[in-house]
């Protein structure tokens, strides 16, 4: 079921874990309706979210004290482990009741086992697995596409947190997991997606067009794509004067644990997925490339090096 995102109907005292990309704008969005309490590892990150309007903590366990509703905006399975159960990790201090929002993107697997160890821990408290997908600006804008599936009684506790930062929320099931697989089939598109754009400049580059003329010509027909218009531009600029100078709207890292999470689950599946696995082939490519930490758009230099005369 999808639904517009509703009027908050209550305030809950919310923490949010992971002040990175996403999860800054999305306690800077929150801190404006409810009590929010923040912390990230990163002192300039918490700063970042106190001037508008949170509260700083000194550690997850802090955060978490009195919170209904605890956001986890971390990169992967690894961090959620610590952010939760690590020394002074939000499990520590969880009240009863209080529901942990999970918008990280883990994989279904991965939820199951969060939500499995929050309950054996008692005090009835549950998960909600919610990733979240639009990017930085939407995330403070309120703008997010995010995907749930969780128990509609702990759906029903983190609903005005939800609705305060998704245009559209689309409730697929009703238990941890089911939310991360939908999140996976989005990111198994987003990834081949921006592979093809990359491929689409590289040719063009190859061909001796101007990339920016055929990304402004093409995303205007049927050829286009949100990821074609939106990395377009930036695979553009990987080859002008200030190519190191792109900003990083999303790591190309991401893409290679998004990617494995696809065909890892596709293989458990046994449907097989030969675009997204030679999407992630690609991320891998650009990996050890060093290109971990820049923008996913600068995959397209794998393919087609900055070096190279055109």
């Amino acid at each position: 079921m999808s639904t517009s995102a509703s009027p908050a109907t209550s305030t809950p005292r919310t923490a949010v874990i992971g002040l990175g990309a996403m999860g800054l704008p999305m306690a800077q969005r929150l801190a404006g309706a409810f009590p929010v309490a923040v912390f990230d590892i990163a002192a300039e990150r918490r700063a970042l979210a106190v001037e508008h309007g949170a509260t700083e903590a000194a550690t997850p366990a802090d955060a978490a004290r009195d919170a209904d509703v605890v956001v986890l905006a971390v990169r992967d399975q690894a961090q959620v482990d610590g952010a939760l159960f690590g020394e002074s990790g939000a499990a520590q201090t969880l009240k009863a009741g209080a529901v942990v929002v999970l918008t990280s993107t883990v994989g279904p697997e991965a939820a199951r086992s969060t939500a499995a160890a929050l309950a054996e821990r008692g005090k009835d408290v549950r998960l909600v697995d919610a990733p979240v997908s639009g990017g930085p600006t939407r995330a403070g804008n309120g703008d997010l596409l995010i995907v749930v599936g969780a128990e509609p009684a702990a759906l029903e506790v983190a609903r005005p947190v939800l609705d305060r930062l998704a245009s559209t929320l689309t409730v697929i099931g009703d238990k941890p997991g089911d939310g991360q697989a939908l999140k996976a089939i989005n990111q198994l598109l987003a990834g081949v997606h921006i592979a093809a754009a990359a491929e689409a400049v590289a040719l063009a580059r190859g061909l001796g067009l101007d990339p920016q003329t055929v990304i402004d010509s093409l995303s205007q027909g049927a050829a286009g794509s949100f990821m074609f218009a939106d990395r377009g531009p930036r695979m553009a600029q990987a080859y002008g004067d200030e190519a190191d100078a792109v900003e990083v709207r999303s790591r190309l890292d991401i893409f290679v644990k998004d990617m494995g999470i696809v065909t890892g689950i596709a293989k458990n599946a046994h449907v097989p997925v030969p675009l997204a696995s030679a999407a992630e082939q690609l991320y891998l490519l650009g990996e050890r490339a060093g290109l971990a930490a820049r923008d996913d758009s600068s995959i397209v230099t794998v393919l087609s090096p900055r070096g190279e005369d055109r």
